[in-house]
């Protein structure tokens, strides 16, 4: 075999070797990656609900506030005529 040929072919058989250990490695890396994508999703899926919660709660304390503005002004409506007709 001639030395061109050997070198070539040892070069040729280390890059493979280098290149199947970085495959191999990169799945690792892809699982992993899938796990903590996994977990952040549902961290974030957590969030959107308390956020929705709160969203509603806000909603509901401004209905509420809405009523007590009506319930005044009713108030002060009825306070008005009963000093027209004094």
């Amino acid at each position: 075999m001639d030395t061109t040929q050997l070198l070539l072919s040892v070069t040729l058989s280390v890059t493979t070797l280098f290149l199947i250990i970085i495959g191999i490695q990169l799945i690792f890396v892809f699982r992993e990656l899938r796990k903590t994508m996994t977990k952040i999703n549902a961290i974030v899926e957590g969030f959107e609900k308390i956020g929705v919660n709160v969203e509603n709660g806000f909603n509901e304390l401004t209905g509420f506030i809405s009523g007590f503005k009506v319930l005044f002004k009713l108030f002060h409506i009825l306070g008005e005529k009963k000093n027209a007709k004094e």
